[in-house]
């Protein structure tokens, strides 16, 4: 019987990897901040407030893509739901960020709103720990991350794969949108959260604190990055590539598919909470829509057009389309789905590899004259 060999370990970034890691977390952290913050607006060098958030908002899809890439591209498990659990993550953030208006809301009640709206008396038993901040962060990692354990045990111990998994994370994701449209459910119904006021009693709208959840995000995608790499580059993340070429012979060689599979599973949703968590005091609402099977066919698009298995490549997708985005939809909105579509075929029939593939090919040409 043959046997299955783990090919050896790399360094976790090369010297160049880590020069330019370093001068993203310069450009990102140090001179954004100074372009917006300390550059006089009629300067030519000033950031404006709305690029700083357009690149913020990016920023977080980015760790969905990130978090798309390790389990697509390194696992080969097409994901179609990832937009369930960055919007979990939005809405545990959202609950803090609703418990903090207080008595600033529109009814003068300690009730948001919309409770108060319809009529009811008492917070639901899951709004408990949303006075506070410490639990507020770990509900965002822990309730994606319960979810994705909870799906992706089931799902992976009925050996459930390819098409089939995919379909059934879309139908997932779905019946959580139409949950969370519901008044009942205590989730802000259609309207979901909005009109956030502070953070840590912070007010939320001042350039500080703007800048410091730019800062925060643009720190926390470098750091997923790293962590990706380290996952990937380690015997844990072989075995998954392995998963993805050969499931069969790793079972034979006496690995278990599953738990291996599961575990990714579950950090992979954890990052999009995370996402979420980041997104929401930013773009200052969340509701249902944010599970719509269109997002969550988004983040695997992102991830395409970059390039799988690249880990740079998703975030760089993740820039590419959002950037388009932003622009189609000011200047031909008609005509931004269509673009989405057919940009996505070329990729599947023309870049299999991405953008990062494509360079990565036209410099192996250049060095190869």
């Amino acid at each position: 019987m043959s046997t299955f060999t783990i090919p050896p370990k790399g360094p976790l970034l090369t010297r160049g990897g880590w020069s330019a890691w370093l001068a993203a977390v310069i450009v990102l952290c140090a001179l954004v901040p100074v372009l917006n913050l300390v550059v006089p607006a009629d300067s030519v060098f000033h950031m404006s407030d709305y690029a700083v958030a357009l690149v913020a908002k990016i920023m977080c899809y980015a760790i969905c893509a990130l978090a798309m890439d390790l389990i697509w591209g390194y696992t080969g498990i097409l994901s179609l739901g990832h937009g369930l659990f960055f919007a979990l993550g939005g809405y545990a953030m959202g609950m803090y960020l609703m418990r903090q208006i207080g008595l600033d809301g529109n009814y003068k009640s300690n009730l948001p709103d919309f409770m108060v709206f319809l009529d009811w008396k008492t917070l639901p038993w899951h709004w408990t720990l949303s006075d506070s901040f410490v639990a507020t962060l770990l509900l965002v990692v822990a309730v994606p991350g319960l979810v994705a354990f909870v799906f992706g045990y089931f799902a992976f111990r009925s050996r459930i794969k390819g098409v089939y998994f995919s379909i059934i994370t879309q139908a997932m994701t779905f019946a959580a949108m139409l949950l969370f449209f519901r008044n009942e459910t205590g989730f802000g119904g259609n309207n979901g959260f909005t009109d956030f006021k502070r953070i840590l009693n912070i007010p939320i709208a001042t350039p500080s604190m703007r800048m410091t959840l730019f800062v925060l995000t643009a720190s926390t995608l470098l750091a997923f990055l790293l962590l990706a790499r380290w996952l990937v580059g380690s015997k844990f993340g072989r075995v998954l590539q392995a998963v993805r070429d050969a499931e069969t012979r790793v079972m034979f060689s006496g690995y278990n598919p599953i738990g291996f599979k599961l575990t990714i599973w579950t950090i992979s949703a954890m990052m999009c909470g995370v996402a979420g968590a980041l997104y929401v005091p930013q773009v200052g609402i969340i509701n249902p829509s944010e599970m719509s099977p269109a997002n969550s066919i988004e983040i695997a698009i992102w991830a395409a057009v970059g390039g799988r298995a690249t880990l740079i490549g998703p975030i760089v997708g993740a820039f590419i389309v959002n950037g388009a985005k932003s622009w189609l939809t000011v200047a031909y909105p008609e005509f931004w789905l269509y673009f989405l579509g057919a940009l996505f075929i070329g990729v599947t029939l023309f870049l299999p590899d991405g953008v990062v593939g494509l360079v990565k090919k036209l410099k192996a040409k250049g060095g190869a004259k």
